[in-house]
């Protein structure tokens, strides 16, 4: 699963009428609400959005006739295999009706391409730790650690040595967990957070 960088756009002009859309990355529901109202433009004729966050996710085809905005943006994000994203499309309407079908294809094909062209970050799951160590291993364990990608977020000392708090991919924990012992020969004690 992805989702995206940052805030992206695109638009397009469908028999007159001019569908713009709006996708950006969310944490929550009340994240993508307040996207959602951030970027809806009161002057359209018409505000369609969908956002998904894991298992749970929202539409609205904001009047136009049901199932030909909000599901079609909702399967643009999902046909992506995005996450933890929400895409608004707005329409100015030109004078030509698009039908059910012409709906469906304008607002799932303005929010794909606004996503296709969007940058993409994968989603992986992290798990946070800290590992304690002593002096005389700290600067190797520390550089070895940044080899790997691994995040130190915290760090605090005592009068033996230092407690850091780190932050890894969860598929990597194993890899790291003998790393830390190799590197301090069995003495570095690492705990895993729940």
């Amino acid at each position: 699963m992805f989702t995206l960088q940052r805030v992206e756009t695109a638009a397009q002009e469908i028999k007159k009428s001019r569908f713009v859309a709006i996708a950006g990355p969310i944490a929550d529901e009340q994240a993508a609400r307040a996207f959602l109202a951030a970027h809806a433009d009161p002057t359209a004729n018409h505000n369609c959005w969908a956002w998904r966050i894991g298992q749970g996710y929202r539409f609205s085809d904001d009047g136009e006739p049901s199932g030909t905005a909000g599901k079609p943006i909702l399967a643009a994000i999902d046909g992506q295999k995005l996450n933890s994203v929400a895409v608004l499309v707005t329409r100015r309407f030109g004078g030509i009706l698009l039908g059910s079908g012409g709906l469906m294809r304008a607002y799932g094909g303005t929010a794909a391409l606004c996503l296709g062209a969007a940058e993409k970050v994968e989603l992986v799951d992290r798990q946070v730790a800290t590992l304690a160590c002593e002096f005389t291993d700290l600067a190797l364990i520390k550089a070895r650690l940044l080899n790997r990608k691994v995040a130190v977020t915290g760090e605090t000392f005592t009068e033996t040595g230092a407690v850091l708090t780190i932050e890894m991919r969860k598929d990597a924990v194993d890899e790291v967990l003998a790393l830390v012992t190799d590197l301090s020969r069995g003495k570095a004690v690492v705990s895993l957070a729940n």
